[in-house]
């Protein structure tokens, strides 16, 4: 499937047309295809210690055959699954291609998995292998009888090494046929109630996934991409691995801590063009000098995972001369709405439906809302970047897909608008929507006034209970280093957003915090704070009661 840059977005989405192959593996179709190619640099992997490794599609195809035939050898076949805990370093993206040439089913999980959480993994997704690193044994000390096979990148009790169980196989492996809609990696992520849910999707996506990494983020042979997602995102795949390595770029990886003065100087060292991290990493570089980096070969910037507030894609474009496109994507469907360099950006707005993909607004009856009314928004299917279902849980699957006019339609459970130019705008999840006498407010408006003030460096909005108006707008507000919070500031951003945004939305009260609770994602968890606020507010109540009894 072919994919030039897109240059026409109206005429690009009339002439697109999904060809999917019958069969997909990327270890074959893609990193050994490029390494019998022009064998271009595939991977750059550095460390907090200095240091950085190359390793071109060549030496991943070799790593990745050794690797398949360790499992195979352990007895993984195709269609099982592989439990992958591993940081930000090289032997992740073997591992994972080395699942891919085998046919298994990798699960990514981020580090900071505790014991309880890797051997739920294990028991629902039925696990049979476990790759990870030493820092990380511990956790699989109970709960994990079914592992067949055990690999640790360094020597530890009970596991095999990685390294010397790669030295006994051969750099050459027969890759698995895989049919096109064939389980290839299932997501583990949270939802509002219960368990972690096992996103799976098929072949197909890691086929189709491509698209954002084309049209998005434009990348080609000679691109080198950065993208800063957690191995155990979702994100990772179509930004780290199978949809940049599908378009021959060349990925960056950082092994080590969050710092903003050190990740704009990696971004010149390593000569990056296309950067993708989350809203908080660009809040954070602003606060930097951006005029101290050499950022001249940096050409685009791309952000998902939480929304970006127009302030910083403005005050990016402005520090650094380069755009910062926002965009919008689930676990179940990854990149979907998006911003491109051929359309221009309507600030606070997620952008359009990727071609091939359609969105509607509907209403909670499952029909279609007016233009420019905020309602539920929901992704047309059969659509190839739609995962196979929740792991071992149909019913939930169908939970989320409603029928429309005949035609099966993904539930997103986000609420937005679309314009009258078929932009689409973010409001907040379903659950989010704040009913404050008789109105319906987006905590993102909010945010977004907020995050204007130049004393704001993050804030979450959710609503309160209030007797007098049901709920009211409280908002969180992380401030930037060199602010103290005081009445007097919380009654200034109250008159500012005021003067930004509808009066009726304005914060009526407003709490400084040192930070924000947030998912491994990077995402803002308003239901942390709303639970927070839920307990304190039965607290008062119990306290009330208590007095009225004396």
């Amino acid at each position: 499937m072919q994919i030039p840059t897109m240059h026409d977005y109206r005429r690009t989405v009339e002439q697109f047309r999904w060809e999917l192959p019958s069969h997909f593996n990327f270890g074959r179709d893609v990193v050994d295809h490029f390494a019998a190619g022009e064998d271009r640099l595939a991977l750059i992997a550095s460390r907090d210690d200095g240091t950085v490794s190359r390793y071109r599609f060549s030496d991943i195809a070799r790593a990745s055959a050794q690797i398949a035939s360790v499992l195979r050898r352990g007895g993984v076949v195709a269609g099982d699954r592989v439990l992958v805990q591993l940081p930000r370093i090289a032997q992740w993206h073997m591992v994972m291609t080395a699942c891919a040439k085998l046919g298994a089913v990798p699960v990514p999980c981020v580090e900071m998995l505790t014991e309880k959480d890797v051997a739920y993994r294990i028991q629902h997704a039925g696990a049979v292998a476990a790759v990870t690193t030493p820092n990380n044994v511990h956790k699989y000390a109970t709960g994990c009888e079914r592992l067949q096979l055990r690999l640790c990148t360094e020597p530890a009790p009970g596991w095999l090494s990685l390294g010397d169980e790669m030295a006994r196989e051969s750099t050459d492996f027969a890759c698995h046929n895989t049919p096109i809609e064939a389980p290839a990696i299932i997501y583990y992520t949270s939802g509002s109630s219960g368990m972690p849910k096992g996103v799976t999707h098929a072949a197909r996506g890691l086929f189709a996934w491509r698209l954002s990494a084309a049209y998005w983020q434009e990348l080609s042979p000679g691109d080198v991409n950065w993208c800063t997602a957690d191995t155990g995102w979702a994100k990772s795949g179509t930004g780290v691995l199978y949809a940049p390595w599908s378009r021959g770029a060349t990925v960056v990886i950082h092994d080590g801590a969050f710092d903003p003065v050190s990740r704009l100087q990696n971004m010149a060292k390593l000569g990056v063009t296309v950067f993708c991290a989350a809203a908080t990493e660009f809040r954070h570089f602003l606060q930097c000098d951006l005029g101290a980096h050499n950022l001249s070969q940096l050409r685009l910037c791309v952000s998902a995972g939480e929304s970006v507030n127009p302030e910083v894609i403005q005050r990016w474009r402005a520090g650094t001369g380069v755009p910062l496109l926002d965009g919008y994507g689930q676990t179940e469907t990854l990149m979907t709405i998006l911003n491109y360099s051929c359309l221009p950006v309507k600030p606070g707005s997620m952008g359009k439906p990727i071609p091939g993909t359609t969105f509607d607004v509907l209403d909670e009856h499952n029909s279609p809302v007016p233009m420019g009314e905020v309602g539920r928004i929901a992704m047309k299917l059969p659509n190839p970047q739609f995962m196979l279902g929740y792991w071992d849980d149909p019913m939930r699957t169908q939970e989320g897909i409603a029928k429309v006019d005949g035609a099966d339609y993904w539930i997103t459970g986000d609420l937005g608008y679309c314009d009258k130019d078929g932009y689409f705008f973010y409001t907040g999840r379903d659950d989010d929507i704040i009913k404050s006498s008789g109105y319906r407010i987006g905590p993102m408006e909010v945010e977004n006034a907020l995050m204007e003030h130049p004393a704001v460096l993050e804030t979450a909005v959710i609503g309160v209970p209030d007797a007098e108006r049901g709920a009211i707008v409280k908002a969180f507000v992380v401030l930037r280093a060199e602010e103290r919070g005081s009445p007097e500031l919380a009654a200034e951003l109250q008159a500012y957003v005021k003067r930004v945004t509808a009066p009726y939305k304005y914060p009526r009260e407003i709490a400084f915090c040192e930070t924000l609770p947030k998912s491994a994602a990077g995402k803002v968890l308003r239901r942390v704070l709303r639970d927070q606020e839920a307990q304190r507010h039965a607290g008062d109540m119990e306290q009330k009661g208590n007095n009225s009894g004396r």
